[in-house]
């Protein structure tokens, strides 16, 4: 029986079961369990030329099926409003181009590689100040920030491929005391596991095509603000003007993988812990890095900081260089080889071979997508692949 308020008022529904539901109420919806797709891309007018749906104008500003969609994602991350776009680098764009020339950017250095070099390629070309920082030091990271003139401080947290973890609340107080706008890339996070906004973030972004679909099967990312303002109606204009939008199948398929979202990301949490506490200390792995592991430089702010988990995505350093390590991948049989994360099935992957010649990451270290599988058939697997892994570095 569900609780109500001492005002006899029923409780609000908490996000997993908002999440479960789609967001969507069946009878609103004239008796449609679940939320149906509307793949129309143009939508009628009445004779003084308003919107019979004030939800769809053309689809490539707005449709049904994405505004269903975006505000799941609002809900659950607590947000005034939320976009998709057709992928997570397209959501990033958009939000740099809102910038002018002259605005400075500061970013943290250890961040998804294709973002972060996009970032140093765009502002040399448009104008924009950028600095790359060590962000799990807070103080780093305030001193980088130049009042009046940074406009975005960049995180993301846990990072990839390192897992650190970034203070966000830190990062919130720095870049409003300067005027700046934070953005918090919580892809790994999920807001099953962290709310940005309620820490202080003004912005949050989502390779959707990762945990939010959780299917391997649709490309997207997602923007939620913590309110609507100037800026953020420019975003939404970049969006509109560079037709970075999902289509209406697509937008539907993340609603559907959304349904899963907390028992996806709980198990894949489950499985990521066992993986790593069973590699801790193993003989042949050099580290494990997880912020679930006490060991971890970022465990105890992420105790703090996320709820619910450590989230799914860990790396382990082989013993014996890259070429250890690469032996072991390929003698991988459940986790396949692939890029991405966030999907049912485990995926592992050389980073370092993928991000290519000047990549920081270290050419021992694998990073692993733990999916919603057995783990002691994840970690079965694991152990004989290091079989053959020749002990000591």
């Amino acid at each position: 029986m569900a609780e109500n308020r001492p005002d006899g008022a029923p409780a609000p529904l908490r996000p997993a079961t908002v999440a479960a539901h789609g967001g969507h109420d069946p009878e609103a919806a004239g008796g449609d369990v679940v939320p149906p797709i509307r793949p129309a891309t143009t939508f009628a007018r009445d004779a003084d030329y308003a919107l019979l749906n004030p939800e769809g104008s053309y689809s490539r500003d707005a449709n049904p099926t994405y505004r269903a969609c975006e505000s799941l994602l609002a809900r659950l991350e607590g947000g005034a409003g939320a976009y998709l776009f057709s992928s997570g680098m397209a959501a990033a764009m958009a939000v740099v181009q809102a910038l002018q020339p002259g605005d400075h950017i500061v970013a943290q250095s250890v961040m998804y590689w294709a973002l972060r070099d996009w970032l140093r390629e765009f502002c040399a070309t448009w104008g924009l100040g950028f600095d790359l920082v060590d962000a799990t030091d807070s103080e780093s990271l305030a001193a980088a920030i130049v009042p009046g003139r940074t406009r975005l401080v960049w995180i993301e947290t846990p990072s990839n491929p390192t897992w650190d973890v970034i203070d966000i609340a830190a990062a919130a107080r720095a870049a409003h005391a300067a005027g700046a706008r934070l953005v918090v890339d919580s892809t790994v996070a999920t807001p099953v596991l962290t709310r940005p906004i309620e820490l202080g973030a003004d912005i949050v972004l989502h390779s959707a095509t990762k945990y939010l679909n959780g299917h391997s099967d649709v490309v997207a990312g997602a923007l939620i603000a913590a309110r609507e303002d100037e800026f953020w109606h420019r975003v939404r204009a970049n969006r509109a003007h560079g037709g970075a939008v999902l289509g209406p199948f697509e937008a539907w398929l993340m609603l559907r993988g959304m349904r899963t979202l907390y028992i996806r990301v709980a198990r894949a949490c489950a499985n990521a812990m066992a993986i790593a506490r069973h590699f801790d200390a193993h003989p042949k792995v050099a580290e494990v890095l997880y912020p679930g592991l006490e060991t971890h430089p970022g465990h105890d702010l992420a105790a703090r900081q996320m709820s619910g988990g450590f989230g799914g995505m860990l790396s382990l350093r082989v013993r014996g260089g890259a070429q250890a390590a690469l032996a072991m991948a390929g003698r991988l049989r459940v986790f396949v080889r692939a890029t991405s994360l966030g999907g049912v099935e485990s995926l592992i992957e050389h980073r370092a071979s993928i991000e290519g010649p000047g990549s920081p990451v270290p050419p021992d270290l694998l990073r692993l997508s733990v999916g919603i599988e057995d783990p002691a058939d994840l970690i079965a697997d694991l152990e004989q692949a290091l079989a053959d892994v020749p002990p000591g570095s």
